[in-house]
């Protein structure tokens, strides 16, 4: 959900409650690892993996706007050794795939 869709959802119960609100909040869970901002559509997803030392990888469905988290451990090594022929120092990684889900393919 983006944050202005997150706002629109919880504007009935809280009619005070104001985009930065929504912003800070998101922010806050996104530093917990709780929650994932999805870079490319400029939305957030729930965490549903522990990434301590990981890669989350998310699968994102162009049509639906669903997103599957996978665990992307196995692309560590990698990601680093490509960081590291450049000397880019790295604070956090996260892999975004489009294309279509298992429904919306089928459809």
């Amino acid at each position: 959900m983006t944050a202005y869709a997150i706002l629109s959802e919880l504007k009935s119960g809280e009619p005070d409650l104001a985009a930065p609100t929504i912003y800070r909040a998101l922010s806050a869970l996104t530093e917990q690892g709780r929650a994932h901002k999805l870079e490319s559509i400029s939305a957030f997803v729930a965490c549903r993996c522990q990434h301590h030392k990981s890669v989350p990888v998310l699968e994102i469905c162009s049509k639906c706007g669903t997103a599957q988290e996978h665990d992307g451990a196995s692309l560590l090594p990698e990601l680093t050794a490509i960081s590291a022929k450049s000397n880019f120092q790295t604070t956090r990684h996260i892999v975004e795939i489009h294309g279509f889900c298992h429904g919306c393919s089928h459809s």
